[in-house]
């Protein structure tokens, strides 16, 4: 079975633009940013079930035993892995409505069949439990959230994420949580999932909350017996991790606190300013963003997509229409980049909506 992912072929081939708000990584780290990095580089070792130093850091950050963890190349890889140790072909997959293009496109080439369920603006694009429950049927065999949304920056609330896992147990499915964004929200930061119960999966990187995204540095936290099945379909796929990344990635968990330090600073800067100008900006409605990600719909507009094109156009600016993640009338703003080109970008942005 083909399955593609537009947006990410978008992404991956679009004009390079002047101020990008469309890429939604951290700011990319240097290596002087990572305090050894230059003299941590070794191509010796191996790593068939994972480099074992990564492993334990991994679990160690999470709270879990490291028999509870596969590595992957990163969140993307975690995701692809999880589904194929999760699936069989024909499973039945509830999916959120707006999507991260690539997880049903995974879903449909693992042979997945996928059923929609709304995320909506007017409730925060939180996820109504009750839309889940009537969407289940006996065939359900996987819900794929992500916890903080994308293409939205917001949070599964408490309660309902707890009811969310209720019905799982109950109903006897899993739900995949990629939870790549978690790191990015330092107030009331959610438990990895995974930590919740046996029904639950995570998936993460060092990637959108640490600017270390060129180290594919990717895991998936679930029980033993999954994570052992993981690893098995790692097998087939691309075996394991590149050593220098892999060491690389283990001096990154060794220096975590500054690594945070450095992407709280952006992090705070760029959110604090977003949400003051989305207040500002009567054009949009948006729910309120914890990552740094933003999903403004553009009032009395069906397609964003003329407004992305021209905005970039006309000023270099980038963002991500809102069709890629199955909500035309929107469009993504990704934030973890250089304060100063985030508020340039935001300020050109205002402007085009006044003369649209």
């Amino acid at each position: 079975m083909r399955a593609s992912a537009p947006y990410m072929e978008w992404a991956k081939s679009r004009p390079r633009p002047r101020i990008d708000l469309a890429g939604s990584n951290l700011l990319a780290c240097t290596l002087e940013d990572l305090p050894g990095a230059r003299d941590a580089v070794d191509v010796a070792g191996e790593s068939p079930e994972g480099w074992r130093p990564l492993v334990e850091r991994i679990a160690r950050a999470h709270g879990v035993d490291p028999a509870r963890v596969a590595t992957a190349g990163g969140c993307s890889g975690a995701n692809f892995l999880a589904l194929a140790g999760l699936l069989e072909a024909n499973d039945e997959v509830l999916v959120e409505s707006p999507f991260y293009d690539p997880l049903p496109a995974a879903v449909r080439l693992l042979g997945g069949r996928i059923v929609y369920f709304p995320r909506r603006l007017e409730d925060g694009f939180d996820v109504d439990p009750g839309i889940v429950a009537a969407a289940v049927t006996p065939r359900t065999r996987l819900l794929v959230l992500t916890n903080p949304h994308n293409p939205s920056g917001t949070l599964v609330s408490p309660d309902r994420l707890q009811e969310l896992v209720r019905l799982a147990e109950r109903q006897g499915f899993t739900i995949l949580f990629d939870e790549v964004y978690r790191d990015v929200v330092h107030d009331a930061r959610p438990a990895p999932a995974a930590t919740l119960s046996p029904a639950c999966v995570s998936t993460s990187s060092l990637t959108k909350a640490y600017g270390l995204a060129a180290l594919r540095c990717g895991w998936v936290l679930a029980t033993a017996e999954l994570a052992r099945k993981i690893r098995r379909s790692r097998d087939v796929v691309d075996v394991w991790s590149p050593i220098p990344s892999d060491r690389l990635s283990v001096l990154a968990f060794d220096r975590l606190d500054v690594l945070a330090a450095r992407a709280r600073a952006l992090v705070e800067t760029n959110l604090g300013r977003v949400t003051a100008w989305l207040a500002e900006t009567p054009r949009l409605e948006c729910a309120v963003p914890r990552a740094t990600l933003a999903f403004p719909r553009i009032r009395g507009v069906d397609d964003a997509a003329p407004f992305a094109d021209r905005l970039f156009k006309r000023t270099g600016v980038a963002v991500a229409p809102g069709h890629f993640f199955g909500a035309p009338a929107h469009f993504r703003i990704a934030f973890g980049g250089e304060p100063a080109k985030v508020a340039e970008g935001l300020e050109l942005i205002g402007k085009e909506l006044e003369e649209a």
